[in-house]
């Protein structure tokens, strides 16, 4: 049985979003690739090859974890992996038709709703859990944390309407195609977040096998796994039909150098993605009795550090004070919904229940 610490949980979660908001930087150093041939190594990388291998390396006797699980479970976590699969997809489409913050703040705002609350309504337990010694205080925790999304979205909004207005390059606008899209991309990706939980008893198997700490690693395999067979089928016929494949072993092309670069890169930005949930694993385990709440505590993570990110990479250069106050409040709201969750999981934490 591993002991609750709700204060470490929520410290890796943080790392886990860090991952996150840094998984697509290193996009940005790459030359003479295209997006497809990019999206198609890093998601062999962050879906596929790093679970299996570090899977591998932590849980003992992996195979034996896999063949005890009911086959049901393995089925339906694959299953809804592959779903959250097209989120990805809306995702990047959404940003294309609405731009970034707006895209960011819908998906993700719905996101840690639904990939909090759905969960506890196929088990029956939305009250039950709410209603435990700390429990209220980590709903509203939750409701600033949501409040917080909401105005770095509004942020974002106004930091691409002060660049229009200076002359600075936007995709074009339409809220007719991107708002679909986002809520799409939104509701696909807290499917995510439910296929880990249907996995659970994957992970509880690994923890009776000696998995402890890395038992989010086992049933992590199931939904990464389907995640990747979507984005694969979807990217490697696309790479087909627009003739990108052959970039994959076309070396003297962009010479061998430039190649390793931008091959390095790709893996690079596969192993971030996977480092968020790798944390996210280490992190939920030590939420005690507030485990549901670790999908709300990472999305929101998510949006903290990516737009905090945004402002090291000095993209928030040139907008205007009013939109730069509303973003540092906005980071702050963030901040203190992180530590109001933090101390309701520890005021319901079993050590702090027999103290």
């Amino acid at each position: 049985m591993i002991s609750s610490n709700p204060l470490m949980g929520t410290l890796l979660h943080g790392v886990g979003g860090v991952s996150a908001a840094s998984c697509y930087l290193p996009f940005q150093k790459i030359k003479q690739l295209s997006w497809n041939t990019y999206w198609l190594v890093q998601a062999t990388f962050a879906w596929l090859v790093l679970p299996l291998v570090v899977g591998y390396l932590t849980v003992p006797d992996l195979a034996e974890v896999f063949r005890q699980a009911p086959q049901k479970v393995l089925i339906n976590a694959t299953l809804l992996g592959m779903v959250y699969g097209f989120g990805g997809m809306a995702f990047g489409y959404a940003i294309k038709n609405i731009g970034y913050s707006l895209t960011y703040t819908i998906s993700i705002g719905l996101s840690a709703v639904l990939g909090t609350i759905i969960p506890l309504l196929i088990h029956g337990t939305l009250i039950e859990h709410f209603s435990k010694p700390g429990g209220m205080v980590v709903l509203t925790g939750m409701l600033i944390s949501f409040v917080g999304v909401f105005a770095c979205g509004w942020a974002g909004y106004r930091k691409e309407q002060d660049l229009k207005k200076q002359g600075g390059s936007l995709a074009s606008f339409n809220i007719k195609k991107g708002l679909p899209l986002a809520v799409i991309a939104g509701v696909l990706s807290a499917i995510f977040g439910v296929s880990l939980e249907v996995g659970a008893p994957v992970a509880e198997i690994a923890a009776a096998n000696g998995a402890g700490h890395f038992e989010g690693n086992a049933n992590l395999i199931l939904s990464t796994g389907g995640t990747f067979i979507t984005n694969f089928c979807w990217f490697f016929i696309l790479s087909i039909r627009q003739k990108t494949i052959r970039e994959i072993v076309q070396v003297k092309a962009i010479g061998l150098k430039q190649y390793l670069l931008n091959m390095t890169l790709c893996i690079a930005s596969g192993a971030f993605w996977y480092l968020q949930f790798f944390f996210y694993g280490l992190g939920h385990v030590r939420m005690g009795n507030f485990k549901f709440a670790s999908w709300a505590i990472h999305m929101t993570m998510l949006v903290f550090f990516s737009y905090l990110v945004g402002v090291l990479m000095k993209e928030w250069k040139g907008v205007s004070n009013r939109t730069y106050q509303i973003l540092i409040t906005a980071l702050c709201i963030l901040v203190a919904s992180f530590m109001i969750i933090t101390y309701g999981s520890m005021l319901g934490s079993e050590e702090f229940l027999n103290h």
